[in-house]
């Protein structure tokens, strides 16, 4: 398994540059992901669920946070 993310900047680039056939994303998924890029504004709790939900459809490795 590859390394945790240490940003959320970086856990939903890698989202958005996956494959969308298998990550599957929505329009709003875009939409959030795309604020995450561009605002350093820390996550609530129930954001940081739903970047978390997506890393694990997509396979991807969690955030550095959840990782511990």
């Amino acid at each position: 398994m590859s390394a945790p993310f240490a940003t959320q900047r970086e856990a939903a680039l890698a989202l958005l540059n996956s494959d969308p056939r298998e990550t599957r994303l929505t329009r709003k998924a875009g939409s959030f992901l795309g604020q995450c890029c561009a605002d350093p504004t820390p996550l609530s709790n129930a954001q940081q669920g739903w970047l978390d939900t997506l890393l694990n459809r997509a396979g991807l490795p969690p955030m550095m946070e959840a990782a511990r």
